[in-house]
C-alpha cells in the first residue's frame, strides 16, 4: 500500500489500515520513547496514544497531511513524550518538596519531645532515651539504672511516658503536632 493509499484508508474509518500502521511503524516509535528514559510499556502507550490523536485528527476530515505520516505520528510521539518527562519532573520535585517539608516538621516535633524529656527527672529523662532514641530493651535499661527487674523498668517508663505526656499537652497545641 502507498502512503496515499492508507492515508485515505485511515481518513475514512479503516482499522486495518491504522492496524497496518501500528505493525509498520511500531519499532520507530517505541524506540524513541526508549532512548530518552522510558520504559517499554511506556514507549507503548506513548505510541497508542499518539496513533489515536492521528486517527481523531484524519477521521475529522480536517488533516492536510505535509509530510510522510511516519514524520507527523512521530511527532506527535515526541510532543506526547516531552509533556509525560515534565509532568514526571514536576511530580518528583512536589515529592521532594513535600519530603523536605516533612523532615523539617519530624525535626520540630523530635526538638519539642526532647525540650519536654529534658524537664523530667534525671531517672525518667533517662529511661526515656535509653528506650526511645537508642532502642534499649527494657532488660537493658534495668540492667543499667539498677532497677530490680523489667517489671520495674516497665513500670517507671509508663510512668515517666505519662509526666511526658502532661508536660506536651501543658506547653504545646495540638496545631503545634498537626500542621
Amino acid at each position: 500500500m502507498s502512503e496515499k493509499e492508507i492515508f485515505e484508508r485511515v481518513c475514512q474509518g479503516d482499522e486495518k489500515a491504522l492496524e497496518y500502521l501500528y505493525t509498520k511503524y511500531y519499532r520507530m516509535m517505541t524506540k524513541m520513547v526508549i532512548t530518552n528514559s522510558g520504559t517499554e510499556q511506556e514507549a507503548k502507550d506513548i505510541y497508542q496514544e499518539a496513533l489515536l490523536v492521528f486517527w481523531q485528527k484524519a477521521t475529522s476530515k480536517k488533516l492536510v497531511l505535509t509530510s510522510k505520516i511516519s514524520t507527523y505520528v512521530y511527532s506527535i510521539c515526541q510532543n506526547l513524550w516531552r509533556k509525560e518527562l515534565e509532568r514526571k519532573k514536576r511530580l518528583s520535585s512536589e515529592s521532594k518538596d513535600g519530603s523536605e517539608f516533612q523532615d523539617h516538621d519530624k525535626q520540630e516535633k523530635a526538638r519539642i519531645m526532647l525540650e519536654c524529656i529534658n524537664q523530667l527527672g534525671e531517672t525518667c529523662k533517662k529511661v526515656l532515651m535509653y528506650y526511645y532514641y537508642e532502642g534499649m530493651s527494657m532488660q537493658d535499661i534495668a540492667d543499667k539504672l539498677g532497677f530490680a527487674n523489667t517489671n520495674t523498668a516497665k513500670t517507671k517508663k509508663y510512668k515517666c511516658k505519662k509526666k511526658l505526656d502532661g508536660l506536651v499537652k501543658s506547653q504545646y497545641t495540638e496545631h503545634d503536632f498537626l500542621d
